[in-house]
């Protein structure tokens, strides 16, 4: 076992165009006075981080975690969700997602997946110059639509779907393998990866790819209603990271998990500030701590009630008072002795 790291933030709600939130230093200093020991960079933030430049350059990469450090934090991951999301888009998304892109390549989605792959490349690169382990993306989604369809779907359209995101992500998960670095996908609902079963079927076209792994974001599993103390259990070995996002569900007779089309404070399932959900997350630490993650506990603050600093502010606090810094000893070794072999087999009646 392992003591994690932590607290850390995700700096993607943060971040604003009012000081100190329009730039990295200034919102890594405020992190560093609401108690944080790291940030997690959101890399589709031209604010907070020049992706091309910590990409081709070593000492410019150097020159950012320092810059993170003397603001009193470090840098915990990089993050190219958005850029995951555009590797697969399907068509009914193509507008919506298109804001996400630079113009340059909106109204062509050939274009667009093209600066997407090319953008985790370099978030991969640039994490290797800053002697990260792990990036955070999503996967995107080219099956979503068809979740739970009427008419019924075609035989084979899902197949074809993970066949495909599979071919995308392929030479993706090889460049991190070059490089050391894993791709942590955060299961989502709206990506096609947004459960364990999801999970299994890309890394099974895959073959099993050492460097594609899970982002564990307990929250996600509570709006769907997933064990998500045993999805642990099952998905330790590929658990690379780990987002402290509460969530809480309170069906009633007029609205159940798909939310009746409600805004976030109206759904019976949404997010909520560390603590203030159904998220158990003392168990959470717990089955982590047993399995040997040792990597950062980031706070993802999404609420539809509390205000972000204040969230920020809690988060901090009670992600450090969750985590668990391990034993070096068992609590009776007090009573043990010294292994005396004989003794044992004794005790056994095997030498009578």
């Amino acid at each position: 076992m392992k003591t994690m790291k932590g607290p850390g933030l995700f700096l993607a709600q943060f971040a604003g165009d009012d000081a100190p939130f329009d730039n990295l230093s200034g919102i890594c200093r405020w992190a560093a006075d609401y108690g944080y020991a790291g940030v997690q960079v959101p890399t589709f933030d031209a604010r907070m981080v020049d992706l091309d430049t910590i990409a081709q350059s070593r000492g410019a990469a150097e020159d950012l975690r320092g810059q993170v450090q003397e603001a009193g934090v470090e840098i915990t991951e990089l993050s190219a969700h958005m850029q995951g999301q555009l590797v697969a888009v399907n068509p009914v998304y193509d507008l919506a997602f298109d804001g996400f892109a630079p113009e340059a390549v909106r109204g062509n989605p050939a274009a667009r997946q093209d600066w997407a792959v090319d953008q985790l490349k370099k978030t991969i690169d640039a994490s290797a110059h800053l002697g990260l382990r792990q990036i955070a993306a999503f996967s995107g989604a080219l099956a979503w639509p068809f979740f739970y369809p009427w008419p019924q779907r075609p035989a084979g359209l899902v197949e074809t779907a993970f066949d495909e995101l599979a071919r995308r992500w392929r030479p993706i998960f090889d460049h991190a393998e070059e490089k050391g670095v894993d791709i942590c996908f955060e299961l989502h609902p709206g990506e096609d990866l947004h459960d364990g079963v999801t999970f299994e079927m890309l890394l099974e076209r895959v073959d099993n790819h050492p460097r594609c792994r899970i982002l564990y974001d307990p929250s996600h599993f509570v709006l769907q209603q997933l064990d998500y103390l045993e999805f642990i259990d099952i998905y330790a070995e590929r658990i690379g990271m780990f987002h402290v996002k509460d969530a809480e569900y309170r069906p009633n007779g007029r609205q159940g998990v798909y939310g009746g089309f409600q805004g976030w404070t109206d759904r019976v399932g949404r997010f909520r500030s560390p603590g203030d959900g159904q998220v158990d997350f003392g168990g959470v630490f717990s089955k982590l701590t047993q399995h040997g993650f040792d990597g950062w506990a980031v706070v993802e603050w999404e609420c539809a009630l509390k205000h972000p600093e204040d969230g920020a502010r809690e988060g901090a606090a009670f992600t450090r008072d969750h985590i668990i810094r391990v034993t070096e000893r068992s609590f009776d070794d007090f009573a043990a002795g010294d292994q005396d072999d004989a003794a044992n087999r004794r005790m056994l009646g095997l030498d009578r």
